[in-house]
């Protein structure tokens, strides 16, 4: 949404306003606002007492947006709580402004969310400074005015500031908006992810049904708050206490799941909002498109809520302080490090599964569905304030706001792994996706180039995907391109060395020390050189053990690092940035070893990144395990410099 039109935006402390610009018919809100202003702040607002004309000055301020006048107007639940102008000076790019707050939200950042607004549309309009005139006791303006991140310069000495901000693009205003934004998101999302009370609206007592699995999911997660279920037909479901209706519910949820046909799902989000929900899961779909959708979206953005969906999988988290399980999958998510934002529900229930079977937890998921407000966007922010999220996975079919989402995941992916699956490459996908999840799928070109400018590892399948994680979750990261392969079958050496030439990995030369040692270790008709090739008559555990030693290292030429044996282990945290920031491949860098270790209880799969020796079904070959280890360095490329000319700045805006 533009802002033109007006857009959702948040508070520091979570809440839902909406923003957008004055016309004549809101004079009287904007009168009510400055009438209403304290002593003090009538004081600061005019330089004196309330002005005789008050009203004419409303009236100006209220006018219809022009050339040399601009005027917006933030509202919360339907009022209006501030207001910011500019007015073009004339014979100049200057325009001047100014601002006032109801004193109920000074301190939730309103008047910086209303400035920046300002500073969008001024700039699409071509002008190039702010000025103002500012008494040198309110500190609180010129707090916002200097806090904004733009250029900033004040006069010194008497009783008035002459504040002057520049307009030109600037890395440090488009960071500054960003740090902003993540903070107020951060805040909304909490009522997502560590609700005090939640309500299931529609569980029914058949346990054939979507509502029955979602209650029976959530009385399963050991979630500590109040439940309640809303069901007219029943006083009890699975022990929780139902009630009719959702003004009849004991208390206010703070979180709501919707699982009921469209027209009725539509009704209850109305309820819930009068009610004073902050924040909603729509399980039913059926919803966009029709009037039902667009109640919804009314009932949202009148209400200041929170939504997730419609027509997704629901919403898991595994926070030790708040666990719950709010979906309808058929396997328990293990709790673990891994966060994971899909558009699509059946992705979302194939790797949790997938990752289930593996050993592999997730920290949070969230299956966006048609997205009418939480996106991925809001989960790369509130995975950037996690710190229990080591790892990030989206399957997003549709970027509301690329802009925003390339600086989003550039953040991001400095300080943890960021993974994608490319989706609806060709027509007919697309044509899928949109069907789907009634969003218009985001062309490849664009898609890639995303991908590329944030660092994000992107990958073609959700089998790729499953083995990237695995790589990246037990394997030691690696430091350059160079692979040594041990197998005990000379065939498979020879397609494993096919597949890294074909990942553009290097077989690695091994050292004459290395040699003799394997030479001593093996068999006399084994060959030593990459690709190693033992023969079958080395049990694999006897070699596995041989191999798990840690030899001593001979450095080359310049300091280079030869070839190194070393033990598979979870990867450190200062492993993880060195991945995530983009770092150039060392070309000389120590060998890879591409075996990962399975945490205890994971069940074998075909599947899986690896094979250990003598367990379960053969894999896959060797082209897919050397495909995940080769993906990191060769997708993470180089992100772009902050405020750079593909770098856009974002106004608060849903996704």
């Amino acid at each position: 949404m533009s802002v033109e039109a007006g857009s959702r935006a948040l508070l520091a402390d979570g809440d839902v306003v909406l923003v957008r610009p004055l016309h004549p018919a809101d004079t009287a809100e904007v009168l009510a606002l400055h009438t209403r202003l304290t002593q003090q702040d009538t004081y600061f607002r005019f330089f004196g007492a309330r002005p005789s004309m008050l009203d004419k000055l409303a009236a100006e301020i209220a006018a219809d947006p022009g050339p040399g006048h601009y005027a917006v107007g933030c509202y919360r639940r339907g009022e209006l709580v501030g207001v910011a102008n500019y007015e073009v000076l004339k014979d100049s790019r200057d325009a001047e402004v100014a601002l006032v707050v109801d004193a109920t939200v000074r301190t939730q950042g309103v008047a910086t969310l209303l400035m920046e607004h300002l500073v969008s549309h001024a700039r699409k309009a071509g002008l190039k400074r702010f000025v103002a005139e500012v008494l040198a006791e309110n500190a609180k303006v010129l707090h916002v005015f200097a806090d904004l991140g733009l250029r900033f310069e004040a006069s010194v000495g008497g009783p008035e500031r002459d504040v002057v901000m520049i307009l030109d693009e600037d890395a440090a205003y488009l960071d500054a908006v960003l740090k902003r934004d993540s903070v107020a998101d951060a805040a909304s999302l909490t009522h997502l992810f560590k609700p005090s009370s939640i309500a299931v609206i529609g569980a029914g007592r058949r346990p054939g049904s979507v509502g029955h699995a979602i209650l029976a999911n959530l009385v399963a997660s050991s979630y500590r708050g109040p439940v309640e279920v809303v069901n007219p037909h029943a006083r009890e479901i699975l022990g929780v206490p139902s009630v009719p209706s959702v003004a009849a519910l004991s208390r206010t949820p703070e979180l709501a799941v919707v699982c009921l046909p469209a027209p009725a799902a539509a009704e209850a989000v109305e309820e819930c909002g009068k009610r004073g929900v902050r924040a909603v899961v729509i399980i039913s779909s059926g919803l966009t498109g029709s009037e039902a959708g667009e109640r919804v979206h009314a009932a949202v953005r009148d209400h200041g809520m929170r939504l997730v969906g419609p027509n997704c999988l629901g919403v898991v988290s595994t926070d030790p302080a708040c666990p719950y399980d709010l979906t309808f999958l058929g396997t328990t998510v293990k709790p673990g490090n891994i966060g994971v934002v899909t558009q699509s529900g059946g992705v979302g229930i194939a790797l949790a599964e997938s990752l289930g079977d593996l050993g592999l937890g997730m920290s949070t998921l969230v299956s966006t569905g048609d997205k009418y407000d939480v996106s991925g966007n809001d989960l790369l922010m509130w995975w950037t304030a996690d710190r229990r999220t080591e790892l990030a996975v989206l399957y997003l079919e549709s970027f509301g706001n690329p802009r925003k989402f390339s600086r989003l995941a550039r953040q991001l992916a400095r300080t943890r792994p960021v993974l994608a699956v490319r989706s609806g490459s060709g027509g007919t996908a697309q044509r899928a996706a949109a069907s789907h999840t009634a969003a218009a799928a985001t062309p490849a070109v664009t898609r890639d180039a995303l991908f590329e400018q944030a660092g994000v590892i992107a990958v073609d399948t959700v089998a790729e995907l499953v083995d990237v994680i695995a790589g990246l979750s037990w394997q030691l990261l690696p430091g350059g391109p160079r692979v040594a392969v041990v197998s005990n079958a000379g065939g498979a050496g020879v397609l494993a060395a096919d597949a890294c030439e074909r990942e553009g990995l290097v077989m690695a030369e091994l050292s004459d020390d290395t040699r003799d040692r394997l030479a001593k270790l093996l068999p006399a008709e084994a060959a030593v050189r990459n690709p190693v090739d033992t023969t079958a008559a080395v049990p694999p555990e006897a070699l596995r053990r041989r191999a798990a030693g840690r030899p001593r290292r001979r450095r080359g030429r310049r300091g280079d690092r030869r070839d190194r044996a070393h033990r598979c282990r979870r990867p450190r945290d200062r492993d993880r940035r060195g991945a995530a920031a983009g770092v150039q491949d060392r070309l000389r860098g120590p060998a890879r070893a591409a075996r990962p270790r399975r945490p205890a209880g994971a069940r074998p799969r075909g599947d899986r990144l690896l094979r250990r020796p003598g367990r379960g079904r053969r894999g896959p070959g060797p082209a897919r395990p050397l495909r995940a280890v080769a993906e990191p360095p060769r997708d993470r490329g180089v992100p772009c410099s902050a405020g750079g000319s593909r770098c856009a700045e974002g106004v608060r805006r849903r996704t």
